[in-house]
């Protein structure tokens, strides 16, 4: 179970003060909604360590994630524009997610599978820069799939695809969650991705988190 429990935040100078509860199974997504600027963003900031709450925990399976940097999370996050070295190819951009001491032998192995199971076996030599949207997004899932870290955020991850593009990665993002139990949390302004997705769903209302 990955759980927050009364995350509180509060931006200089803004009058809202966050204070966050939610609670999100392994294997499932948890959809966060709400309209721009209701704090969406932050909450995600607060999960991956960006951001430092003023009290309150994140606790997965029990162990206590709040005093963890980032780089110690188990946490992925993918954008709306997922973020790739442009020069480099899609399968250099997928390496970045293994671990440093992986062999070349072994690295070239899981860089395939990764590649295989978002369904670009094809892509690996071609550089990022000639990529659509839709791949690009892909190979941000083979990677966070390298990264092999048990919860990933995706922030409106669909919003810069055409339709039947964010069809595609709705449902390979769905089935990735189930087959390696991910905890995934959902921020999206589109309730079309929410109601396809979602198990449970939250609504920011006030700063705080509301079930629906």
């Amino acid at each position: 179970m990955l759980a927050a429990e009364h995350l509180v935040y509060q931006h200089r100078g803004h009058p809202v003060r966050y204070d966050f509860s939610f609670a999100a199974e392994p294997g499932e997504i948890t959809a966060i909604s709400g309209p721009s600027g209701s704090g969406k963003s932050t909450l995600l900031d607060l999960m991956a360590g960006f951001l430092t709450p003023s009290s309150g925990t994140i606790t997965l399976d029990g162990t206590d994630l709040t005093p963890l940097s980032p780089e110690q999370r188990p946490i992925s996050l993918l954008l709306q524009g997922e973020s790739l070295f442009e020069h480099l190819t899609a399968g250099h951009n997928v390496a970045l997610g293994l671990p440093k001491a992986t062999g070349k032998a072994a690295a070239q192995t899981m860089i395939a599978q990764a590649l295989s199971e978002v369904g670009l076996g094809e892509i690996g030599q071609q550089l990022a820069s000639t990529l659509s949207g839709g791949q690009k997004q892909r190979v941000g899932l083979a990677r966070t799939l390298l990264r092999n870290r048990a919860v990933l955020l995706l922030d409106e991850p669909f919003s810069a695809l055409d339709d039947e593009t964010r069809r595609t990665i709705r449902d390979l993002v769905r089935a990735l969650t189930r087959r390696h139990g991910w905890h995934t949390i959902l921020v999206s302004h589109h309730a079309d991705d929410v109601a396809e997705l979602a198990q449970r769903t939250y609504r920011l209302v006030d700063g705080r988190l509301e079930l629906y």
